[in-house]
């Protein structure tokens, strides 16, 4: 019993010291947000995108801008009532790489509008550039790719 325990206490070591575990809800978000026509090709230019920008010190393209936040909210917003369920918003935090799955957010009683998803969005996205010392969009990249350039 010991030993399974030691080798599952390895495994997730292993897991956590590689961010293999970002990586893969990295890869499976972009996935599902763009929906390439072609997955698995999609996947290995991405891939290959981050090996390049590892091994020459590039950035990479900032994975949400202001187009891509309102695209993720009116995926979510399907009804177009202006507003998306507190779920829902958390849910695409998540998904982001911006939020954990044991970090509690207060939620208000209301639906989540528009410019307070975006401005969350860009807020916790700019706290993480500064932790990682991005000052300026060029250099501040998505958390999960400051996570997977690790």
């Amino acid at each position: 019993m010991e030993a399974r325990s030691s080798r599952e206490l390895q495994a997730r070591n292993y897991l956590e010291k590689h961010r293999i575990m970002d990586l893969l809800t990295y890869l499976t978000s972009a996935l599902l947000f763009f929906r390439p026509e072609r997955p698995r090709e999609y996947l290995i230019s991405i891939l290959e995108r981050l090996r390049i920008a590892r091994l020459s010190g590039v950035a990479l393209p900032f994975f949400m801008d202001n187009s891509n936040i309102a695209s993720m909210f009116e995926m979510l917003d399907s009804s177009n009532k202006g507003s998306i369920s507190f779920v829902q918003y958390k849910e695409a935090l998540k998904t982001l790489g911006l939020c954990t799955a044991d970090e509690v957010l207060k939620d208000d009683g209301h639906g989540v509008t528009f410019e307070k998803f975006r401005n969350e969005v860009n807020k916790r996205t700019q706290e993480i550039c500064e932790k990682t010392k991005g000052k300026d969009s060029e250099s501040c990249q998505s958390a999960a790719e400051q996570l997977l350039l690790h």
